[in-house]
């Protein structure tokens, strides 16, 4: 390198601002324009969603994008690989309103190959004004319920499965008082057993060995309306956990095992949850019953072996019905029809599924639907005294849902008839 062209680099990164890429090889410039809140202690973190604005152009000043054009933020997740590495290192640099240019080398770009109207190994321009952050939701309605945000980032690419023993320190917060704070070591399938609440088990099964992450939880991902009285907490009370993930034995995934090998481990499970079941512990039961149903979604070689194949099927259908009934203790009757109907799929004459089906059919205020599992129940086992009683209690059931309705309307009635007096 020339003493001219050293000069040269050396003035570039002097007019374009810091070096901020971990080797200071000058890949990835930043220059503040506009300063953001720096009273705020936090800032994005591995795997936050982000929101900016942004406009892009080559070093010769051709704009080739903007979001600000396009009148909409633009939205990723940090550290994921989602965006150019520049990005992923330079956001993670800024605060809430900070305004920020960013210059950028290829290889920190598009490299070699360019992109649209970037060409080959093209330094690229971005100004970038940053928004809003906020974690990853684990759940699956995104309702907001399980909130993560990586504080210290792992090792390796595997994370805990069902099956796996983790060995974790939890320290867990409501309102400012810690309220649990220790080591504690657990089967994933265990882990309500151990009080480890839902939302804390969606949270291990993504980390990594060595990870430490804060993770915010709605009451119904935590302790529900009911709260713990011996810890402290209250009824319907939001909560938060950090969590470090020490260590873990991930047992072995499903894909890797044979069919012999599904139904042992489905066995196993199913055991479990039975178990844990006639303990009370209900929602490790359902965790162990899930199990055996994702064991034994499928098969290939199935047909091979009728005997093979009749266990398998006779234990996967005993995982629905298992579900159906602690779903009816838990009072999620949405979830105990769902699995009634999978049931169903199995043998469209299942009697305990029509029975739980009407069960949770009860649970949802709807009798008249409900009669009708049980009279199927009936049609197909006519001895089945436990039926009976129930097409008896939903008559009853039904006859007070009448009375109620034919008060009401008579009210109704009453009432338009007395203001239609006082028009006329």
């Amino acid at each position: 390198m020339t003493v001219e062209k050293n000069e040269a680099e050396i003035n570039f990164v002097t007019e374009n601002g810091e070096d901020i890429t971990p080797k200071k090889d000058g890949g990835v410039l930043k220059k503040i324009i506009k300063e953001g809140d720096t009273t705020e202690s936090d800032q994005p973190r591995l795997g936050d969603e982000v929101s900016v604005h942004y406009v892009g152009t080559l070093l010769s000043g051709e704009q080739f994008d903007s979001s600000r054009d396009r009148g909409s933020l633009f939205q990723f997740k940090l550290g994921k690989g989602q965006v150019i590495k520049a990005w992923d290192l330079g956001v993670a640099t800024m605060r809430r309103g900070e305004i920020s240019v960013f210059t950028c080398k290829p290889e920190y770009a598009y490299g070699s190959r360019g992109k649209g109207k970037i060409p080959a190994n093209s330094t690229l321009v971005f100004e970038v004004e940053l928004f809003d952050w906020k974690g990853e939701d684990l759940t699956e309605e995104k309702d907001g319920g399980v909130i993560v945000r990586i504080q210290t980032e792992g090792e390796g690419e595997e994370t805990p499965i069902d099956g796996s023993t983790v060995k974790i320190h939890l320290t867990g917060d409501c309102s400012g008082k810690v309220f649990d704070d220790r080591d504690v070591s657990f089967t994933m399938e265990d882990s309500s057993e151990h009080g480890i609440v839902e939302g804390v088990s969606m949270a291990i099964k993504n980390m990594h060995k060595g990870e430490t992450v804060s993770v915010s939880l709605k009451p119904k991902y935590a302790f529900k309306d009911t709260g713990n009285q011996e810890l402290g907490i209250a009824g319907d009370a939001n909560v938060s956990y950090t969590i470090k993930l020490n260590d873990f034995e991930k047992g072995m995934e499903t894909w890797e095992m044979d069919t012999p090998q599904k139904i042992e481990a489905a066995v196993h499970a199913k055991e479990r949850g039975t178990t844990k079941f006639k303990a009370g512990a209900y929602s490790d039961a359902i965790k162990n019953w899930t199990r055996v149903t994702s064991l034994l979604d499928y098969a290939s070689d199935l047909d091979d072996d009728a005997e093979q194949k009749e266990k398998w099927n006779s234990l996967k259908l005993a995982g629905f019905l298992n579900l159906a009934m602690a779903y009816l203790k838990t009072a999620e009757y949405l979830q105990a029809i769902k699995n009634c109907d999978k049931a169903f799929e199995m043998d469209a004459d299942c009697v305990k599924a029509y029975y739980r089906k009407g069960e949770a059919n009860m649970g949802m205020s709807n009798p008249e639907i409900a009669k009708l599992d049980f009279q199927k129940v009936l049609q197909l086992d006519p001895t089945n005294k436990a039926a009976k009683n129930k097409i008896a209690v939903c008559d009853h059931k039904i006859k007070q849902q009448r009375a109620k309705e034919k008060k009401t309307y008579g009210n109704m009635f009453a009432k338009f008839a007395a203001q239609d007096a006082k028009v006329m």
